[in-house]
């Protein structure tokens, strides 16, 4: 890493890529599937990673001003963060991919050339965003960016082992086409564990 900026590109792309990785070989089917406790999918978390850094996106293309004023309805705002948590039944794995990468891309662009010092206003709109607070800046939003894909995709970690019993590491040999050593057989489609 060169400097700052190439610290936050490299981090932001490396877990954005654990995405299409855990994604892997799924099935439409399986990418709705719920196998654990929770109501998340795989298809719904890659769906909502798009959405939070289009969101946080539209934020740092604004900055220092707020993005423009939504003008739906609180609910129908509620109802397309809501649609965020679900791959639906007329969306498939692959389109929620081709959408997602195409946020990845325009998250790294902006991250390319934005002010890291500049203030991005708070959120107003969502209850859990602090009252006590003005603005972050651009670098912060960038480390919780970091932060959502992280944690998220160690959801999605558990959800995939769930469904066929695949892990990150055989899943990432598989996708890049890794040859399979000693340490680890790259996962196939098809596969189970």
């Amino acid at each position: 890493m060169t400097d700052e900026r190439d610290a936050l590109r490299q981090f932001v792309a490396y877990h954005q890529s654990a995405y299409f990785a855990v994604a892997y070989g799924l099935t439409d089917e399986q990418a709705r599937a719920t196998p654990t406790a929770s109501s998340l999918s795989i298809g719904a978390l890659i769906k909502h990673a798009t959405g939070m850094q289009r969101s946080w996106m539209s934020r740092v293309a604004a900055a220092p001003a707020a993005p423009a004023a939504d003008s739906r309805t609180g609910e129908e705002r509620a109802r397309e963060y809501q649609d965020e948590y679900v791959l639906r039944h007329d969306e498939s794995l692959s389109g929620a991919l081709e959408a997602f990468a195409a946020q990845n891309a325009e998250t790294l662009r902006l991250l390319e050339s934005a002010d890291l010092d500049a203030a991005v206003p708070v959120p107003r709109d969502a209850p859990w965003f602090p009252a006590d607070v003005d603005a972050w800046t651009v670098r912060w939003v960038f480390h919780h960016v970091i932060n959502e894909l992280a944690r998220h995709a160690g959801h999605a970690d558990i959800i995939r082992e769930s469904i066929d019993g695949a892990t990150m590491y055989e899943l990432i040999a598989g996708f890049e086409g890794w040859e399979p050593t000693a340490w680890l057989a790259p996962w196939r489609p098809g596969a189970t564990a």
